[in-house]
């Protein structure tokens, strides 16, 4: 299929472009193949415009390099249009935002308030379990990598649930008189030690899954889903993710758009993280 790709770009660029079809942007039966939008590289290229509609980049110089109206042809297909989440009014508000505005928006993929959220099978205790992994860009002296920097696995959550119904539940104020003897109480109960931690405590779940895979009790098995979150235009949130497909709507698309100003950000986060900061 990837040989096939190739052969009709070259037939693209060899045949006179009076004998092809002219469909929107897009040429002939090839639409689909132009119109989707393959890599995430490539999703920020078009989201830019940076890029024309076989692929090829805009040198800076180009009039047409991040043109308004080009821009404005390509993240209009940027959008699943095969869900309603989005309402037409969010989406004008945000193009208006991203586009006309004086200070127009782009992206940047070295621009950091963006994340990968990767959804993997682990084998625990004989059961195939999802794991979340959070993976940010990290600068290096030359060039970036990915690395994990959160997770959150759900069988753990079971280890910190805190029953706050009993109030009486604390450690005296003067058992340092005592040399903290009352710790030998709290400590014959596992399921109530988490209740006696401070009250900012939250668990980190990446160091709990770095130590049962070093056990051998975590077993990766594969990848189900990968998601992008940005946060990195002012006043917006999006959610990028993953469609395969008919048609000319697929490849990485912007699936969820929401306006949100600096403390919603946070919550939004907050809620992204399963509640961990």
């Amino acid at each position: 299929m990837r040989y096939l790709f190739y052969l009709i770009g070259f037939l693209l660029l060899i045949i006179p472009a009076s004998t092809l079809a002219q469909v929107g942007e897009f040429l002939g039966d090839e639409k689909n193949f132009y119109a989707a939008t393959k890599q995430v590289n490539q999703f920020l290229r078009r989201f830019n415009g940076e890029e024309d509609v076989r692929g090829k980049r805009y040198p800076k110089d180009d009039p047409n390099y991040r043109h308004g109206e080009i821009r404005r042809k390509y993240i209009n297909i940027l959008f699943d249009n095969n869900q309603k989440a989005i309402s037409p009014e969010t989406k004008k508000s945000f193009m208006s935002e991203v586009i006309d505005s004086q200070d127009p928006l782009f992206l940047n993929f070295h621009g950091g308030s963006w994340f990968a959220q990767v959804s993997t099978k682990f084998k625990y205790k004989d059961r195939d379990e999802t794991l979340q992994l959070f993976l940010r860009l990290q600068e290096e002296k030359v060039g970036s990598k990915w690395v994990i920097y959160k997770a959150h696995f759900e069988p753990f959550e079971q280890y910190f649930k805190v029953d706050t119904a009993d109030d009486d539940r604390f450690i005296h104020p003067m058992s340092h008189e005592l040399d903290f003897m009352n710790l030998r109480k709290i400590f014959e109960d596992p399921d109530i030690v988490a209740a006696y931690s401070n009250e900012e405590f939250m668990p980190d779940y990446l160091s709990l899954v770095l130590y049962e895979i070093k056990k051998g009790a975590l077993k990766f098995v594969g990848v189900d889903q990968v998601r992008f979150h940005f946060f990195q235009l002012e006043n917006w949130y999006f959610e990028l993710t993953e469609f395969n497909r008919s048609g000319p709507n697929t490849g990485w698309l912007i699936s969820n758009l929401l306006p949100v100003n600096t403390e919603q950000k946070e919550l939004l986060m907050r809620f992204i993280y399963y509640g961990n900061d």
